[in-house]
This record gives structure tokens, C-alpha cells and sequence, in this order.
């Protein structure tokens, strides 16, 4: 686990003229907390997959791409998680730092929220063999009852977009080492991790944030 360090102030555009002004350093120099403007862009962007408890205490957020094979497995890992925390808000955040295929299935799979189907998807994209591209990724849609056409139309969305973008900014601003990276309180872990990593890690943001 490390604790976020202190980075210089920055302020970072996102495109359709929403702006995010972090103009925070990423963790306070005395106390080395996250700020809340920083927490809030984090935790919050109003158009952002939740999973768990939407009112939970903490919440872990999973910077994550869909071609990154530690992120596909922390999928049943998440999901445990949650079952076994029924005060846990999970927040996850589409980071498509893989390339073509991984920018189109984020923004498919951020479209698929506007049908009610993000975590089905979601579950069918992590389990892709090989690498998800736009075929794979159509298929996966179809088979769990997408409406295509939609999901294509919705793909170009304003926070569609606005989601992408600001997971960018902040994967920038918070110099994030790559996928997955998880972050609860003040703290994260990258890469594979473990049910009982990410319970000590929740649990330390439960302590912190009490």
C-alpha cells in the first residue's frame, strides 16, 4: 500500500467546456490527506459506473482497462468485496490507457449504463479471451441484450466523454503508475491484488476517513 504524495498545482480541462480545476497538490503537505476536491473529482463525477452501496461509508475506487489481464481477474475479487461489505461503495473508472480497442469498449460499456446494463456487460468484456476490440465487444453487447443501435449512438454522449476525459486527467495529475490501480481514503495499491489486500485497504480508509 502507499500513500499518495503531494504533487504541484495543476488545473486540467475536460472537453464539452467542463472544467476541472484540481488546483490542489493531490495530498495536503501536513497532514498528507487527499483533499476533497480531489476525493469528489475521484469518488463523485456524477456520470460514473457505482457499484455496492450507493450510501456506503467508504468507497474504493478501480482505476481499471479492459484489456489489462490483472483487471479482468479482479473481477469475481471486486464482486466478493462487495457481498461480504454491505457498506461499501465501489466506483469504477473507465481508464483506457491499452489503445483503440480499450477506448471503444470503455465508451460501450459507458454507454450500456443509459440501458441499465453495466455490470452484465461490464462482466462480459472482462471475460473476453484475447484482446477486446469492437468486434468482441459487439458481441459480448448482443448476447447480453443490448440495443446496438443505441448503444452506438450513446457511445458519442457528452458524459460518455466528460468520464473518459476526466479519468485521464486525474490518472495524469496523480501520476497513477497504470491498471489496475485502486484507491480508498489516502491510499492505493496498483496492480493484482487480493480480497485481503483491498479489505486492508478499505479498512485503513474507514479508519482514516472516522
Amino acid at each position: 500500500m502507499c500513500r499518495l504524495q503531494r504533487r504541484e498545482f495543476i488545473t486540467l480541462g475536460l472537453i464539452s467546456g467542463v472544467a476541472l480545476s484540481i488546483g490542489v497538490p493531490m495530498a495536503r503537505a501536513q497532514d498528507n490527506l487527499m483533499p476533497p476536491e480531489l476525493r469528489d473529482a475521484i469518488e463523485r463525477q456524477p456520470f460514473s459506473p457505482v457499484l455496492g452501496n450507493p450510501k456506503g461509508d467508504v468507497t474504493l475506487t478501480e482505476f481499471f482497462d479492459y484489456n489489462c489481464p490483472h483487471c479482468r481477474t479482479s473481477v469475481p475479487v471486486i464482486r466478493k468485496l462487495i457481498g461480504d461489505d454491505p457498506h461499501l461503495r465501489v466506483v469504477l473508472r473507465e481508464w483506457p490507457v491499452f489503445g483503440e480497442g480499450s477506448e471503444f469498449c470503455a465508451r460501450a460499456s459507458l454507454a450500456s449504463l443509459k440501458q441499465g446494463k453495466y455490470w452484465q456487460f461490464h462482466s462480459g468484456l472482462m471475460a473476453i479471451r484475447g484482446r477486446a476490440e469492437e468486434a468482441s465487444a459487439m458481441q459480448v453487447a448482443q448476447e447480453v441484450g443490448l440495443d446496438l443501435a443505441k448503444l452506438q449512438s450513446d457511445m458519442g454522449a457528452a458524459d460518455v466523454e466528460d468520464h473518459i476525459a476526466q479519468s485521464m486527467a486525474l490518472g495524469d495529475h496523480m501520476g497513477l503508475r497504470g491498471t489496475p490501480t485502486f484507491i480508498a481514503g489516502n491510499d492505493a495499491l496498483f496492480g493484482k491484488r487480493s480480497g485481503s489486500e483491498l479489505r486492508d485497504l478499505v479498512a485503513q480508509a474507514r479508519k482514516d476517513l472516522s
